[in-house]
């Protein structure tokens, strides 16, 4: 059975949204409160299939886990040792963030690991992950560098100093979680800032960390503490309601509970540099997270250059920022984002080819996109179908671009918004935008 969204075109976006909690923070809330001594209490836990594959892994493990319900987990932390083994493959399903981290995780462990993955997930690279553990003296196999990934036990492993050849917030976060393990400290430093959320949540659950410029420290054994979780609402899931109330004119929009760590917020200023009308209100720090509420209306948007600096901090937003840059006029320009060939497809390819099915000039290159803005058009999209390759943020984006489509757009194989926005089209279509989901064999 394949899944597709059916999206008619025109609309605006009205009301008031909340989009479900942040998926990045929930699988770390799972990660940590696991490790912890004490139980977790968690709210606004992602009920998407990428965390709930997080929270099966660590049940597989030993640890008692109650929920999810109505985004609530409570989870019964075992201790930094108290992981047990088992002869079974941990299934990660389609969440590359939670294989990536487990590595490290289980990498200062006594027993044997195997942790697997879906179709998609068993074609990304892994080995950027595998050899700075290594570095560490873990034992980790992978088939070419590839899902599956074999963790096999090792008496200790000692602290490193490592310069991250690429900004990524998940090797980096890796490397901590192993650092827990390690003898001496271990020390990450970046090439550019990258999202800060395992940082602060360990900093919550009681480990020192130290921060000198692009470099992060922590000492290995220290004891992890209990502590409750406000999961924000997930600003990579609010960014295709940011895009699609900024192209559809008459939109007013107000998103309600956001995530606004200054480690995210890349799509935001992106779409301001492009003339997007966006307030931000109500900030406050909710967990350790700053959190605000956003309005957005509809602008006329503007092609630019995207500044390198911002590239790290909307990684996962480009595939909708790409959606708003044929809605502007001009030319947009991406460059440093080489990271967007190694997503859940490559979507810088995936991208380029949908934005020219449907009569835009995209143009990919090797480490971005030069896309020509047809926003001086009613109609920026011609009607027709799409691949969504099985990557729930393109399927997303071009849900999105029907609201400024000339006739209907269909974006084929989207079972996997499931992993990170359950709901989508249903919480959408609520604010305005004409999609219907429908299965066909």
């Amino acid at each position: 059975m394949s899944r597709r969204f059916c999206i008619a075109p025109g609309g605006r976006l009205t009301g008031t949204v909340r989009v479900p909690g942040d998926k990045s923070i929930s699988h770390r809330s799972v990660m940590l409160g696991a490790l912890a001594d004490g139980v977790t209490e968690v709210t606004g836990f992602l009920e998407g299939a990428d965390a709930i594959s997080t929270m099966n892994v660590f049940r597989a493990l030993g640890v008692r886990i109650d929920g999810p319900r109505a985004g609530r987990v409570t989870v019964h932390g075992v201790g930094l040792r108290g992981l047990r083994g088992t002869p079974q493959p941990l299934d990660c399903g389609n969440a590359g963030t939670a294989m990536r981290l487990l590595m490290g995780l289980l990498a200062g462990q006594a027993f044997e690991s195997t942790l697997v993955g879906d179709e998609s997930l068993s074609k990304r690279p892994m080995r950027r992950v595998a050899e700075p553990l290594a570095q560490m003296g873990a034992r980790i196999e992978t088939r070419d560098g590839c899902p599956p990934v074999r963790i096999l036990p090792v008496d200790t492993l000692h602290g490193i100093r490592y310069r991250l050849p690429v900004a990524s917030a998940q090797v980096k976060s890796a490397l901590l979680l192993a650092g827990l393990y390690a003898r001496g400290e271990t020390t990450v430093v970046e090439p550019a800032p990258t999202r800060d959320h395992t940082e602060r949540m360990l900093g919550g659950f009681g480990v020192e960390l130290e921060r000198v410029g692009a470099a992060v420290s922590l000492r290995g054994g220290q004891t992890l503490r209990a502590t409750a979780i406000d999961v924000p609402a997930d600003i990579s899931s609010a960014a295709f309601f940011l895009v699609g109330a900024s192209i559809a004119a008459g939109s007013d929009l107000l998103l309600e509970h956001v995530g606004m760590n200054p480690t995210r917020t890349g799509v935001v200023e992106i779409l301001r540099l492009m003339g997007a009308d966006i307030e931000v209100r109500n900030e406050r720090n909710v967990g350790g997270e700053p959190v605000a509420d956003m309005r957005v209306r509809a602008a006329a948007l503007r092609g630019v250059a995207v500044p390198a600096e911002l590239v790290p901090l909307a990684i996962d937003e480009f595939p909708a920022l790409f959606v708003a840059a044929a809605c502007a006029r001009g030319t947009t320009t991406v460059t440093g984002a080489a990271e967007l060939r190694v997503k859940e497809s490559d979507r810088i390819a995936v991208m380029a080819d949908g934005l020219r099915t449907l009569g835009v000039d995209a143009t990919p290159t090797s480490d971005g996109m030069v896309i020509e803005g047809r926003g001086g058009a009613p109609e920026v999209f011609s009607s027709g179908a799409v691949e969504a390759h099985g990557d729930h943020r393109i399927a997303m984006s071009f849900a999105i671009a029907g609201l400024r489509a000339g006739g209907e757009i269909v974006v084929r194989d989207t079972a996997n918004v499931a992993t990170s926005f359950p709901g989508f089209g249903t919480l959408a279509k609520a604010a305005g935008l004409s999609i219907e989901e429908r299965v066909q064999a």
